[in-house]
C-alpha cells in the first residue's frame, strides 16, 4: 500500500495542476512547445515570435548559429520555460533553488530543489530536476551580505559576484584569491556557499559612443528604451551617463531633454525627459537602421537568448548568464545587474537589450570586445521602471494609466511592475505573479497564464 501524500505534497500538486493552464502556442518546428489547438496563445508567448522583429531573428541566426525556424522555436520554448519556472517556483516555495534553460532550440528547463521529494513534481511538468544543498533564498541572502560588505571593503580585485543557480553557489570572480577571501570574510558568509573564479578582467562603464540612437551630454551615450511618465515622454538609459539636471541633445545635435533622475554607483539607471520636438516610439535601432519593435518587458530566464543594440558594434546576440549580479567599476560597486555573453565595446553604454520582443535592460559595462569575445552587464529594465515610476512604450500600447489607478474589479493595474510572488485581485479572483513584468492593457491576469496563476 502506498503512503498517503503529505499535506505539502498535496498543496504542491494542486499548484501544479493550476499551472496546467500554462498551455502555450508553439511555433512550427518547436521541439518542446505544447500545442493545444483549442487554447488561445498567451499574449506573453505570442510576443516571443509574433512581435519579434526579423532583425532579431537575423542576429540570432548569425551569433547563435541558428536557422530562422530554430530561432523562432527557441524564443517560444524560452517563453514556455519562463512560465513553467514561475509556476514551479511558486509551488516549491522555500525548497526552490533556481531554474535555467539550455539548448539551441528545445529550451530544456531545469529546476533545482533542496528536497528530493519534489523531483516527481518537477518532472511532471516536463522539466529536469536537480537536487542541491542550498535554496535560492539562502544564496540570495549570502549575496546580499556581500553587497553590504562591499560598501566598506575594497573590491577592485574581486570585481564581480553573483548567484549562479546552475552551480548552486555564490560565485566571486576575482583577480586574486585573497581578494575573494577578504570579501567573504568581511561579509560573514559561509565559505561553503562561495565558489571563486579567477579572472583578469576589470569591468568598466562603456561611455563615449552610441548604442541605439546617440545622445550627447558632454560625451556620448545611448537611448535604451522609450518611456512615458504621465504625459511626459522620454527614455531610459544608464545612470553613469549623466546626473539629474544634465542637459542632452540628440543624434542630430538638436536640443533634446534633461536627466530627471540618475543612480550610479549602487545601480546604473537613469531617465531623460524630452522636449516636445521628440516623440517616444516603441522601437530600438537594429542592424542597418531597421526598427525593432518592443512588445513588453517580461524578464527572460537564465540561459535564454538575448540581443543588444549598439552603434559601436552593431547587433550582437548571446545568452543570459546570471541575474542579480554585482560588479565593481572604478567608480564603485553596482548590484542587481544581469551578466550576459553578448559582446560590447566602449560607446555601447545605455543601449537596449532585448529577448525576442521583450525589453530586458540597458547596457552598463563589461570587458573584452566583439573581436576576441567578452561579457557585458545590463541594468534590468523592470527595477528602473519601478524606481522612477515610468511606463515602457510598447507596440501593444502600454500607455501610462496614471499613478495608483486600479483596473475595474480588482487591484491589478496596467503600468505597474510586478515581481514573482506578487498577488493581485481581478474580476473577483486572486492571482499570483509567475514572471516579472510591467503590466499593460491586454495582459490582464485571466488573459496571460504565462504571467499569472489563479491562487
Amino acid at each position: 500500500m502506498l503512503p498517503a501524500p503529505s499535506r505539502r505534497a498535496t498543496a504542491v500538486c494542486a499548484a501544479l495542476a493550476a499551472a496546467g493552464a500554462l498551455v502555450l502556442a508553439g511555433a512550427p518546428g518547436s521541439a518542446s512547445a505544447r500545442t493545444d489547438p483549442a487554447a488561445a496563445p498567451s499574449p506573453a508567448v505570442s510576443a516571443a515570435v509574433g512581435e519579434t522583429s526579423p532583425q532579431v531573428i537575423a542576429a540570432m541566426r548569425r551569433d547563435l548559429g541558428l536557422t530562422s525556424a530554430q530561432a523562432e522555436a527557441r524564443l517560444v520554448n524560452e517563453a514556455e520555460a519562463g512560465a513553467d519556472a514561475g509556476a514551479l517556483r511558486d509551488a516549491l516555495g522555500r525548497d526552490f533553488a533556481g531554474a535555467w534553460v539550455r539548448g539551441a532550440t528545445s529550451g530544456t528547463l531545469t529546476v533545482a530543489t533542496t528536497d528530493s521529494a519534489d523531483v516527481p513534481l518537477i518532472e511532471s511538468k516536463g522539466a529536469r530536476a536537480r537536487v542541491v544543498p542550498h535554496s535560492l533564498a539562502a544564496l540570495d541572502a549570502a549575496k546580499s551580505r556581500l553587497d553590504r560588505a562591499a560598501k566598506r571593503t575594497a573590491t577592485r580585485d574581486a570585481p564581480v559576484w553573483y548567484v549562479d543557480v546552475r552551480s548552486n553557489a555564490v560565485v566571486i570572480r576575482a583577480v586574486t584569491s585573497s581578494a575573494a577571501t577578504s570579501l567573504t570574510s568581511a561579509a560573514g558568509v559561509d565559505p561553503s556557499l562561495v565558489r571563486v573564479e579567477r579572472t583578469k578582467d576589470r569591468p568598466k562603464p562603456l561611455y563615449d559612443l552610441v548604442g541605439g540612437e546617440a545622445y550627447y551630454m558632454g560625451g556620448r551615450c545611448s537611448i535604451g528604451f522609450s518611456v512615458t511618465k504621465g504625459t511626459q515622454q522620454g527614455f531610459a538609459t544608464a545612470g553613469h551617463c549623466g546626473r539629474a539636471g544634465t542637459a542632452t541633445s540628440g543624434y542630430n545635435q538638436v536640443a533634446q531633454g534633461t536627466f530627471q533622475a540618475s543612480i550610479f554607483p549602487g545601480r546604473d539607471m537613469a531617465w531623460v525627459a524630452t522636449n516636445s520636438q521628440w516623440t517616444a516610439t516603441p522601437y530600438v535601432k537594429g542592424q542597418g537602421g531597421q526598427r525593432i519593435g518592443v512588445g513588453g518587458s517580461t524578464q527572460s530566464p537564465v540561459g535564454a537568448s538575448i540581443c543588444r543594440s549598439g552603434s559601436t558594434t552593431g547587433w550582437h546576440c548571446g545568452t543570459i548568464s546570471q541575474h542579480n549580479t554585482s560588479v565593481t567599476y572604478p567608480e564603485g560597486t553596482i548590484s542587481g545587474v544581469t551578466r550576459t555573453t553578448v559582446c560590447a565595446e566602449p560607446g555601447d553604454s545605455g543601449g537596449s537589450y532585448i529577448s525576442g520582443s521583450q525589453a530586458q535592460g540597458v547596457t552598463s559595462g563589461g570587458s573584452g570586445d566583439c573581436r576576441s569575445g567578452g561579457e557585458t552587464f545590463h541594468q534590468p529594465i523592470l527595477p528602473l521602471l519601478s524606481q522612477f515610476g515610468l511606463t515602457l512604450k510598447t507596440t501593444g500600447g502600454g500607455e501610462d494609466p496614471g499613478p495608483g489607478e486600479p483596473e475595474p474589479g480588482g487591484t491589478w493595474a496596467a503600468g505597474k511592475v510586478y515581481a514573482p510572488g506578487d498577488t493581485v485581485t481581478y474580476g473577483g479572483s486572486t492571482y499570483r505573479c509567475l514572471q516579472g513584468h510591467q503590466a499593460q492593457p491586454g495582459w490582464e491576469p485571466p488573459n496571460t497564464p504565462a504571467l499569472w496563476q489563479q491562487a
